[in-house]
């Protein structure tokens, strides 16, 4: 269960979150998380991160599969910027997937982008479905890498890419007492992984091309802004929309979180890779 939705806490995916449970992600949470970071977007970086994690990726005429949708602002930004021939947005929770969906309606995009709620679990989709699959900081809520990328791998096309941003640790095995910290203020359980061990997973699952790219360095000063943001400008306007408890509970959030990305534990990182198609398989 999250714990007053940690606006610095990025959203759930199928995995750990069991069904019927309370939404983690309701109307308050979402207004709270796009106050920071944008509409329909409920991580941090808004359009120019998305833009970075795609850069090298040409999502024109494609089959696209963005994991961990939320409100459906990267996805609906990846209909609408990158012409995919269509998008599907997954969300294990009700309220978030309703509001894309309807922000799809009226942004003109419902032709192009879908939007489907499951339970947690494998995903709810046949295989070799996707030319693309995207995910935004969404994959921390999943212990069982190994399971989650032989899955990701099933749903991918021959040929298929891969490109995502998570959270990750510098390391695997016991936390620092900073980390043990940061995790408790967050109150969620965190599948938190080292880069070494997504990378791992996914050559187990039959991906090539695997590759990370370790970004602490500009989410600590970005969440450094964010925490200012939150002391200061934000807190009287987001407090009176949501209660200044809320606000608090962030503000202390965020102070822990801030402390294991100034010493690198915790490591958003971008992750690629590729399902090689037949004629590339040994």
């Amino acid at each position: 269960m999250m714990d007053g939705f940690p606006a610095s806490a990025p959203k759930p995916l199928a995995g750990n979150l069991p069904e019927g449970d309370v939404p983690e992600y309701d109307d308050t949470a979402i207004r709270f998380l796009e106050a920071l970071w944008g509409e329909g977007f409920l991580s941090p970086g808004g359009p120019d991160e998305v833009r970075r994690v795609v850069a090298d990726m040409d999502l024109a005429g494609r089959q696209v599969l963005d994991i961990g949708c939320g409100s459906g602002g990267i996805t609906l930004f990846l209909a609408r910027h990158y012409q995919p021939a269509g998008i599907v947005g997954f969300d294990v929770e009700q309220p978030v997937v309703d509001l894309a969906m309807k922000r799809a309606a009226e942004q003109g995009l419902a032709d192009r982008a879908r939007f489907v709620r499951d339970a947690p679990g494998p995903l709810p989709f046949a295989d070799e479905s996707f030319d693309v699959v995207f995910s935004k900081d969404a994959l921390i809520h999943v212990a069982d890498k190994e399971a989650l990328f032989e899955d990701i791998y099933r749903v991918l096309r021959p040929g298929g890419r891969f490109a995502a941003s998570d959270w990750m640790t510098s390391h695997d095995g016991e936390p620092s007492d900073a980390m043990r910290a940061y995790l408790a203020a967050e109150g969620l359980s965190f599948g938190m992984a080292s880069a070494r061990r997504y990378e791992a997973a996914m050559e187990k699952a039959g991906f090539t091309d695997v590759r990370t790219l370790n970004r602490n360095e500009w989410y600590r000063e970005v969440a450094r802004v964010e925490l200012e943001r939150l002391k200061g400008p934000l807190y009287g306007p987001v407090a009176e929309a949501v209660g200044a408890d809320y606000v608090d509970k962030n503000i202390r959030t965020w102070s822990a979180m801030q402390t294991v990305l100034d010493s690198g534990e915790h490591c958003p990182t971008h992750l690629f890779g590729t399902r090689p198609d037949a004629h590339s398989m040994p």
